[in-house]
């Protein structure tokens, strides 16, 4: 982790990992107690927000829809990912590209955009509104496969567990299954993205797990481009099938666009050093989450 207090203090960071971690919540940490003393100022507003969030870290262990793999070691034979999109025919295209490690040939994080494509038959993918709405909480790939009318040979899952994983941390949260009236927002602070920049319009999909809901997701991390700082991203649709015939092509696709928006802010850095400025932006918005 990086010392919380780089750049407020006058004296530079000592030279090593920050390992020095708050006594309070455990979820920043320091290179020095001099730094850690510096740096109180601003922790102590966020210190117990954060120590509520870091009781509930055990609960990452347990979530259905992930969809891992370890990085390979050697970049110069393709890894089990590569393979797999190879087999398939996805390697390098469309939402794929990042998806495995290629060296120079992977797509660079400025290029990041919401048009890129599943590159597959509508019978694959969610490219369109579900036929019915969520009925009851979703907890398994198999439930949200079923729910979506999709095959369980569709390799969708590899780039929809992090809609997925905020649909689930959102469910985690509530004690019942909540009721949208259309007038709702839910705001999500969304930490340290990374590849997913390259594969923005995946998080389309939460138009359909939370239907009526204007969703506003605040990406933090140092992966995010300068160039990127700050720019807001609309999600107004799903990512699109191949079929050219496909009603996704248009706004048939959606029953209604003005209803359900995806909003995504990208802020370049670590969570600590932007999170004052980000809940100044959020105060004008009444959050349900």
């Amino acid at each position: 982790m990086e010392c919380a207090a780089k750049g407020l203090a006058a004296e530079p960071c000592a030279g090593g990992v920050a390992d020095r971690r708050c006594g309070g919540c455990g979820a920043v940490a320091y290179c020095s107690r001099v730094h850690q003393i510096i740096h109180w100022r601003v922790h102590k507003e966020e210190c117990e927000r954060f120590a509520e969030q870091m009781r509930h870290i055990n609960a990452l262990s347990q979530f259905p829809f992930t969809f891992l793999e370890p990085p390979a070691l050697n970049h110069e034979f393709p890894s089990a990912r590569c393979l797999f999109l190879q087999s398939i025919k996805l390697h390098q295209k469309g939402l794929w590209k990042s998806e495995c490690i290629c060296g120079r040939d992977v797509a660079p994080l400025k290029g990041l955009s919401v048009e890129a494509e599943w590159n597959l038959q509508s019978s694959l993918c969610p490219c369109a509104e579900p036929k019915n709405p969520v009925s009851s909480a979703l907890a398994s790939w198999e439930a949200y496969y079923q729910w979506r009318s999709l095959p369980l040979h569709s390799p969708v899952a590899v780039l929809l567990h992090w809609p997925l994983t905020l649909y689930h941390c959102v469910q985690l949260s509530r004690t019942q299954t909540p009721r949208y009236d259309g007038q709702d927002t839910l705001c999500i602070h969304y930490l340290g993205p990374e590849k997913e920049l390259l594969q923005l319009a995946a998080f389309g999909e939460l138009r359909a797990l939370f239907p009526s809901v204007q969703i506003h997701i605040e990406l933090v991390g140092p992966e995010v481009p300068k160039s990127r700082d700050g720019e807001v991203v609309n999600i107004s649709r799903y990512a699109c099938c191949s079929d050219k015939s496909c009603c996704c092509k248009s706004s048939i696709g959606s029953k209604d666009l003005s209803c359900t928006a995806v909003t995504l802010k990208l802020w370049k850095g670590f969570y600590h050093e932007r999170c004052s400025d980000i809940l100044k932006v959020l105060s004008t918005i009444t959050p349900i989450f």
